[in-house]
């Protein structure tokens, strides 16, 4: 066998759960916007886990006003995320320095952003403190159609990324799993 132990420090890029994606908030006042690589699905029906703490300034608005807009930026995008994960929402306007325009979300009051391929307007259910989990409820989903979809940027978790690729359809071998309307 060809196995050799590496650091475990390195687990974590191998299994990073989901796209890079841009959550924003509303605290009343302004907008804000961070960046977060640690995003999984939980169940069919729209609820979400993600992973933030009270490093991140949009944190205490999240658990204050409940709500969000989970945005997946466009494959274009990749730099102007990192950046903006790079900088605190206490110290800039982030919207106004990378240029964001916010859009009107319907069922919440955190802004949608342009350009971004897809958002989903999310509630928060459920804060598990000990590991900085907040579960969202998906309210609305929304597309840009004139962005391409599918193609999703991954954190690798030492500061690299990776696009996705080609797909493999498997789903008549997982058809039994699916649920309607997937």
């Amino acid at each position: 066998m060809g196995y050799r132990e590496i650091a475990l420090e390195k687990a974590l890029t191998f299994i990073e759960p989901g796209p890079v994606v841009l959550i924003t908030t509303f605290d009343g006042k302004k907008n804000n916007v961070m960046t977060i690589s640690w995003i999984m699905p939980i169940d069919f029906d729209g609820h979400f886990v993600i992973a933030s703490g009270p490093w991140n300034y949009s944190f205490k608005t999240l658990l204050k006003t409940k709500e969000c807009v989970v945005c997946i930026p466009a494959q274009d995008m990749l730099q102007t995320t990192v950046r903006i994960g790079d900088v605190s929402g206490a110290d800039c306007d982030k919207f106004s320095r990378f240029a964001l325009q916010p859009l009107p979300a319907k069922t919440v009051k955190a802004p949608l952003i342009a350009g971004c391929q897809a958002c989903l307007e999310c509630k928060v259910t459920d804060v598990i403190s000990r590991y900085g989990f907040v579960v969202l409820q998906a309210k609305r989903l929304v597309r840009d159609k004139n962005k391409a979809l599918g193609r999703l940027w991954h954190a690798v978790g030492d500061g690299t990324f990776t696009l996705d690729g080609k797909k493999s359809n498997c789903r008549r071998l997982m058809k039994d799993k699916l649920p309607p309307g997937l």
